[in-house]
């Protein structure tokens, strides 16, 4: 066994992928909500399916989607293994080391925050992702492009016309909110990029994007729900 593969199957190098896989995920989630937001602008869906063409077709998307599925599920999978490896552990004893009882909330429920965003990521991708890659959607003109597109807008406005899926989609956009939380500023402190000097920076800029970024993927429900 090479050392990378001790380190990977180490404790801590388990934290080192769960950090870093967060870390791109994060990145993710800022692309995802600016093309989502092409949602809200009144032109019938131009912008919005313009958008989904060039995410399913372009080659170097295509490339950076499959990495991105095989990080989604790296991270859960890691997830499971720490959350497993803790639990056995611990067993009935306290950790010896002393944590705030925040954190210690925090990172005792993650696994469960993180099941509950699993389940969602397949309802969305089976409800979305799954319909526009078998082609059942029907076609439909944009300006970007001299060839009809599939209208991922149409089943879109449709779900967020359904009050139990809008309901569904914002308290997931809370679950994932938590999850953020912790997520990105444990992330720092793990790969080591904790310092008195910029530590508060760090939480401070992990609150305003575990807020903001859920608030800008709930919005969008909302709006079509009341709004529209």
């Amino acid at each position: 066994m090479s050392w990378f593969t001790r380190f990977l199957s180490s404790s801590i190098g388990q934290k080192v992928v769960m950090s870093l896989t967060g870390l791109f995920l994060m990145l993710f989630l800022i692309v995802h909500l600016v093309g989502n937001l092409q949602l809200l602008k009144d032109d019938g869906g131009e912008a919005f399916n313009t958008y989904a063409f060039f995410m399913t077709h372009n080659p170097l998307i295509k490339v950076v989607s499959y990495t991105l599925y095989a990080f989604i599920l790296w991270h859960a999978v890691q997830g499971i293994r720490l959350w497993l490896g803790n639990r056995a552990a611990r067993g009935n004893e306290r950790y010896a080391v002393s944590h705030t009882r925040s954190t210690e909330r925090s990172a005792r429920n993650m696994a469960w925050l993180g099941i509950v965003i699993f389940v969602f990521i397949l309802l969305h991708m089976w409800q979305f992702w799954l319909q526009m890659k078998m082609g059942a959607l029907p076609p439909v003109e944009v300006a970007a492009y001299d060839h009809p597109v599939q209208n991922l807008y149409l089943p879109v406005a449709e779900a967020f016309k359904n009050p139990f899926y809008v309901a569904f989609y914002t308290i997931s956009m809370v679950v994932i909110a938590f999850h953020l939380w912790h997520g990105f500023w444990s992330s720092f402190q793990t790969l080591g990029i904790n310092h008195p000097r910029y530590t508060s920076l760090i939480r401070g800029i992990g609150y305003l994007y575990s807020i903001g970024i859920p608030a800008g993927f709930a919005l969008i429900p909302l709006w079509f729900y009341f709004a529209m």
